[in-house]
């Protein structure tokens, strides 16, 4: 019971912490331009002002770690798979484990979709 309640405290924390930088492009860029208002040094101002390919580029970033994770934890599953010598508890615990693996890769790849889409609708180009 302490172990799923852990594993739930981190996922929360996890998709918190990823919800509370989600901002962080429009303040950057809030910032970017009260400074370019006050300094009219025009190179600073043009070199500055691509808030939103930081934050592109920290999703990118995650997405690749999630599916680096995915991966692993797949590869995980399947030699837990070969190696359970016909376990009924064994195979239940690494079809599972890959199960878990393809379901988060498919909803990582799907709130990849969803950024994008939201970029695309209500940030400039």
């Amino acid at each position: 019971m302490m172990n799923k309640l852990r594993n739930i405290t981190l996922v929360l924390g996890i998709v918190l912490g990823i919800g509370f930088m989600a901002p962080a492009g429009a303040y950057a860029e809030s910032v970017i331009d009260a400074q370019c208002a006050q300094d009219q040094d025009l190179n600073v101002c043009k070199q500055n002002t691509d808030s939103n390919g930081l934050v592109k580029a920290i999703i990118n970033t995650l997405l690749y770690l999630i599916g680096a994770i995915s991966v692993v934890m797949i590869i995980v599953g399947g030699i837990m798979y070969a190696i359970s010598a016909g376990d009924s508890g064994q195979l239940t615990k690494a079809k599972n484990t890959i199960l878990y693996a393809v379901i988060g890769l498919a909803v990582a790849f799907l709130a990849y979709a969803l950024v994008q889409f939201v970029f695309r609708q209500f940030v400039k180009p």
